[in-house]
């Protein structure tokens, strides 16, 4: 049977790369496009175009000939950029997503993934480490985080309504904290795992690195080759509410840094900065809606994933 021609946009992504070779493995035609080529591997994809999607004619351009479409281009970072740069971000996301929906409804595209976050969870819901696990419906009523949380909250629904109103198969997944190896570690646009990583390589056996807060924050983390296999199994379903994608294990940020601190071998000190952003106190992914509609969850422990990322990471900083 003749697989289909997929798009996925944000290609020159950490996330976007990873799903462009997993989707090659399943036979699928795959056309890649982003605004920038992927910085640590040459990409598998069939095509690959470097296109701007907030402009409207590149949008049309990049679907040209799609059946289903993989959206998960955004401009977004760390906890540190979403912090400093929440107009920029609003504006670019935005343009991306509105521009790309509706170049899928009138290309008729058949499947429209949409990229959400944990982002959109209220702060009311986590604001104490020992935080409950958030569940799909607990998005509402509604306090997301400033910025790039309230465009990920409004595309969310901007997708139910293409698919109430237009027919167009929308499907919307909410990453919690994806890590892995070719994800970006410095720079200001990193997240934590890799930062962590970044920093405990960087010391000396016994060194200090710096953590921001207080370390007694909570996070839950799920693997690039766990999240890349929920994004597919969501295309294949006929579930179209807003699902969450991460794991329910969740752990300190010092315990984070022990974790590595153990894979790298080294005796670490923190020294804690309160001056930094931290973000909500405590945030875990409630997977019961996971399992129920995917019969699936992720599997990859923590520690293993980490041992992967740790020294690929490590063997960047040496190269």
């Amino acid at each position: 049977m003749k697989k289909e021609r997929v798009l996925v946009t944000g290609a020159g992504g950490f996330i976007g790369h990873h799903l462009i070779k997993y989707l090659k493995k399943k036979g699928y035609w795959v056309r890649g496009v982003d605004i920038k080529a992927p910085e640590y591997e040459k990409t598998p994809a069939d095509e690959f175009m470097i296109l701007d999607l907030r402009s409207w004619p590149n949008c049309l351009r990049a679907l040209i000939g799609i059946n289903h479409v993989y959206n998960l281009a955004a401009n977004m970072g760390g906890i540190g950029f979403i912090h400093s740069h929440k107009a920029e971000i609003v504006h670019d996301n935005t343009l991306v997503s509105i521009n790309m929906l509706e170049a899928a409804r009138l290309n008729g595209v058949s499947k429209f993934l949409f990229t959400s976050s944990a982002c959109v969870y209220p702060s009311y819901r986590q604001d104490i480490p020992e935080v409950t696990g958030l569940k799909e419906e607990d998005a509402y009523p509604a306090d997301p985080e400033d910025g790039y949380g309230w465009e990920k909250l409004y595309t969310e629904r901007a997708c139910r309504h293409y698919y109430e109103d237009f027919g167009l198969n929308t499907y919307i997944v909410r990453f919690h904290n994806i890590y892995g190896p070719l994800g970006t570690y410095d720079g200001g646009r990193e997240k934590s795992p890799a930062a962590i990583c970044r920093k405990i390589a960087l010391a000396k056996k016994n060194g200090t690195i710096e953590v921001w807060g207080d370390g007694k924050q909570t996070r839950s983390y799920c693997y690039i080759g766990d999240c890349v296999e929920g994004i597919y199994r969501l295309m294949q379903s006929d579930y179209h509410q807003p699902l969450n994608l991460g794991t329910d294990r969740m752990v300190t940020i010092d315990e984070l840094v022990g974790i590595v601190a153990k894979i790298a071998g080294k005796k670490i000190l923190k020294r804690y900065d309160l001056s930094k952003p931290q973000g909500v106190r405590g945030r875990n992914s409630d997977n019961s809606r996971l399992r129920k509609v995917l019969g699936w969850e992720p599997k990859t422990p923590l520690e293993k994933g980490l041992t992967i990322t740790y020294k690929w990471i490590r063997r960047q900083l040496k190269t």
